[in-house]
């Protein structure tokens, strides 16, 4: 077996057109679990459900948790904490050129995960925090094994490159090594998966200050609030060069701002309420796998599990559901990881407590917050009992005390409503 390493300069070049798409792959989850939601409240559909097993699984790649213990039959929600990560490719293959003519333009062979997010699910109380990783942020790429066989990884690369090493495992592998989390299920989409699903859950509110017209996806937008879905929800997730400051970190304030406005719609009775939307939603993933624009871990693969961890977000409270970036400081061409920040992060994960974001929202990088919305989940009292934040000392925190996070991480939550600043 022959030992690649990899070398220190980016692999990846990113003034193309082709670069970083959605965090919608965050419905490819939510709409398969609803398939199996629905066949819980009507057997008529038990046909769906049987078929969506037998593709799912057999379109499903390993990523090194087959010794997760088997999950019962039941349809509760899943127990204790998940770890779930979200990964968004850019690969021509199955991509209609008609919508993406400079697709393969300057491509070096390779498919990369220019969307990595980590979706992180406490047990209880139930938290849900989601860490995106810009994509140019430099980090030890894990040892993996590629399609030949051959050993790839060891060193220093643009965190998008793992994808095109060793596909969802590396990916995977390398956000477990950065991050000290074991993740236990991984989920991948494609430029059409991000398309046909956002038609199906019938469009995203989102808001932009005043007027986009980027050349480079071709969104154009007026000032005002727009219900997004299709290509133009795609050329929104992926625009950066129209918006904030123009870079990655600005596009991703902006996909946060799509994400919280998804999750209160997915919570609402618009979506989670109707049974025929939430069918159409489930078959139009089912297809994205059998096309191969979703990819699933073999221990996501399971339509009980799905909807078990679908089961475990839809009460969470608005303020509980946390958009962050991983923290990172520009350097030369690219980012370096703020380890300190990173550090305070997942102990605050791990430890499961409630997040405080310090500043604006966004940090100026792509959006700003315009106001709040009414939560609609009921309170957990043992998650809304008085909770002072966190001070630093090295003392023990009382229970249910809050984090409050450095400075360099930005983000949001999913009770903000925030609007896209055009580029000055």
């Amino acid at each position: 077996m022959r030992k690649r390493r990899l070398r220190g300069a980016p692999v990846a070049q990113h003034g193309r057109l082709r670069s970083p798409h959605p965090l919608l792959q965050a419905l490819s989850l939510v709409g398969v679990a609803a398939l199996v939601g629905i066949a819980s409240a009507a057997g008529v559909v038990g046909f769906h459900v049987w078929d969506a097993a037998a593709t799912i699984g057999g379109n499903s790649v390993e990523i090194g948790n087959e010794g997760d213990p088997a999950l019962p039959p039941g349809l509760g929600e899943i127990e204790g904490g998940v770890n779930l990560l979200l990964v968004g490719t850019d690969a021509c293959e199955g991509q209609d050129v008609a919508l993406f003519p400079r697709c393969g333009m300057d491509d070096d062979g390779g498919e990369r995960n220019d969307v990595t997010m980590l979706v992180h699910i406490s047990d209880e109380p139930r938290r849900v925090t989601v860490v995106s990783f810009p994509r140019d942020t430099y980090v030890p790429i894990a040892e993996c094994q590629n399609a030949d066989g051959d050993t790839v990884g060891g060193g220093t690369e643009k965190i998008n490159a793992s994808y095109m090493y060793g596909g969802l495992p590396c990916t995977v592998r390398t956000v477990e090594e950065l991050t000290g989390e074991d993740i236990q299920f991984a989920a991948a989409i494609r430029w059409t998966g991000v398309i046909n699903l956002s038609d199906a859950v019938g469009g995203v509110d989102v808001c932009v200050q005043g007027d986009i017209s980027d050349r480079h996806t071709g969104l154009v937008l007026t000032a005002g609030t727009h219900t997004l879905q299709g290509v133009q929800a795609l050329q929104f997730l992926r625009i950066r060069h129209g918006i904030g400051d123009g870079s990655d970190l600005g596009r991703i304030s902006n996909q946060q701002q799509f994400m919280s406005s998804l999750v209160r719609k997915m919570q609402s009775d618009a979506v989670l309420g109707d049974a025929g939307k939430l069918l159409n939603f489930a078959n139009v993933a089912m297809t994205q796998v059998r096309e191969k624009q979703l990819v699933l871990d073999k221990q996501l693969a399971n339509p009980t599990r799905m909807a078990q961890i679908a089961m475990a977000l839809k009460d969470v409270p608005f303020e509980d559901i946390v958009f962050v970036q991983y923290p990172a400081a520009y350097s030369g061409d690219g980012l370096v990881p703020i380890s300190g920040a990173a550090d305070a992060l997942f102990a605050a994960l791990r430890e499961n407590r409630p997040l405080q974001l310090t500043g604006e929202a966004s940090g100026g990088f792509g959006v700003e917050v315009t106001g709040e919305v009414p939560d609609t989940a009921a309170p957990d009292p043992a998650a809304t009992a008085p909770a002072p934040a966190a001070t630093e000392g090295g003392e023990a925190l009382p229970p249910n005390a809050a984090v409050e996070l450095p400075s360099s991480i930005s983000g949001q939550n999913a009770s903000q409503v925030t609007c896209t600043v055009p580029q000055s």
